[in-house]
């Protein structure tokens, strides 16, 4: 059997003013998966991706990288590894081409490779046609396109995400899902960090759930997903709502405005009857659609804490 691409065994990570960010975390991503890290702000994201990428240094624990230990082979762990922070971080003053040959330079290819790879690269991020410009003239969606082709000039089997469309609005955020997918099904392992629900349940076919340094929860997306016990239904009205909706015990129902309908209920029930109250009462139901909060609702209940907003639920938010 092969390595994992990632394995993490008990790591730890306590900052020098005491705070313990990481305890005990371990952690198996299979080759090929595409693997999402959700968790609040202050969780240990941040700390964990820092030391599997080698910024921040464990206090115990191991991490290896398809079977390579960061700590006892740095440099052989790192080649196999690429990294896309959350920050725009390359020189806006050169091309995105020059960008990409003097990255490939740092890890040692030779340039007359690099200028193949890069050429590669740019082409497979739609960016080709911009690759002699400033950088700093690309729009902001090109500029997350190019920070993923650099990370693949190395061709690396992992690609790790820390948050790549936090703050870029939803074109410029589903243009980089298409982007991720293609990446992992040329068979490059993703992970990726993210606030965003949809994106995780869109994109991710396992995640884990960390909170306060430790994982709570780890699995495929889809089991975790059917350990929630009620569903929402967002429903469209034909015409106008009445004042008052039909009451439904055990079932939710909220007007979120005067054509649409907030559905809550048990998953064991039946959205016949939903209906059928809702024609009595002259609401005429023309579309339905699920509700894109399920991982929020799920991460509420895995932690128990009803007062904290731990992560955004839809694309906008």
């Amino acid at each position: 059997m092969s390595a994992p691409a990632l394995e993490i065994t008990e790591l730890r990570k306590t900052y020098d003013n005491g705070v313990e960010a990481l305890k005990s975390v371990s952690l198996s991503v299979n080759p090929g998966d595409f693997f999402a890290l959700l968790g609040p702000n202050g969780a240990g994201k941040s700390t964990l991706i820092g030391v599997v990428s080698s910024l921040v240094n464990a206090s115990a624990g191991s991490v290896k990288v398809f079977g390579v230990d960061i700590a006892k082979e740095r440099s052989a762990a790192m080649r196999l590894l690429g990294l896309v922070p959350q920050e725009i971080n390359f020189n806006m003053f050169e091309t995105p081409f020059d960008i990409l040959v003097n990255y490939a330079g740092f890890y040692g290819m030779p340039r007359a490779q690099a200028l193949v790879r890069a050429e590669e690269e740019l082409k497979a991020a739609q960016l080709w046609g911009k690759a002699r410009v400033m950088s700093r003239t690309l729009s902001g969606g090109m500029k997350r396109r190019l920070m993923i082709a650099r990370a693949m000039m190395t061709k690396p089997r992992l690609l790790i995400l820390d948050e790549p469309t936090a703050g870029v609005d939803i074109e410029i955020r589903r243009g980089m899902w298409k982007t991720l997918k293609e990446v992992n099904a040329a068979g490059t392992t993703v992970i990726l960090t993210t606030h965003y629900l949809e994106e995780a349940e869109s994109l991710c076919r396992n995640l884990a759930i960390i909170d306060r340094g430790q994982i709570i929860e780890q699995g495929p997306m889809k089991m975790l997903l059917s350990k929630l016990d009620v569903e929402g239904f967002v429903l469209d009205i034909d015409g106008q709502l009445p004042g008052v909706l039909p009451q439904l015990e055990g079932i939710k129902l909220e007007a979120s405005d005067d054509h649409t309908i907030q559905l809550e209920m048990p998953r064991s029930r039946d959205l016949n009857g939903v209906f059928a109250a809702l024609d009595a009462a002259g609401i005429r139901v023309r579309s339905m659609r699920t509700q894109s909060n399920r991982l929020e609702e799920l991460f509420v209940r895995l932690t128990g804490d009803n007062n904290k907003n731990p992560i955004t639920a839809g694309a906008g938010a």
